[in-house]
């Protein structure tokens, strides 16, 4: 008797969206589970070398719970490419002026460092407050 091995295609990959509330959540396991969902480790169908994974909506990111010190400790940097040109804000300050660069660069720490990770990356998306444009896609909520 011969065993035949499924291999999953990118175009069959049914995608779906999500929406996730963020209001309370813990940032860490907040972006772990998401991270999870876009690449489709959820998917009994996941092939690592596949972008097989389903668009997320995150919600209320402003209201996302943050443990610790790490708001007056934790540094997002960025540089100019000029000389003396790099730039740092405390995550206090992102979260004051960029509430949702919060969640999409912990998500994006949680992804592959690659092509696929970074097509990956493009089916998060990440709102201020409670109200998202993608109400066409009939995205189901999800409590994580």
């Amino acid at each position: 008797m011969e065993t035949v091995t499924l291999s999953e295609k990118e175009s069959l990959a049914g995608r779906e969206w999500h929406v996730v509330d963020a209001t309370g959540k813990t940032l860490g396991r907040l972006a772990s589970e998401i991270a999870r969902i876009l690449r489709g480790k959820h998917k009994p169908t996941f092939s690592p070398n596949l972008d097989c994974g389903d668009f997320v909506i995150v919600i209320n990111c402003e209201r996302v719970a943050v443990t610790g010190t790490k708001l007056d400790s934790v540094r997002y940097y960025r540089h100019s490419r000029h000389p003396g040109g790099l730039k740092s804000r405390s995550m206090r300050e992102m979260m004051n002026m960029f509430p949702d660069r919060v969640i999409y660069e912990a998500v994006r720490g949680m992804m592959p460092k690659t092509k696929l990770g970074r097509a990956q990356m493009k089916k998060l998306r990440v709102y201020a407050g409670d109200q998202h444009p993608h109400a066409a896609q009939t995205p189901t909520v999800l409590e994580l």
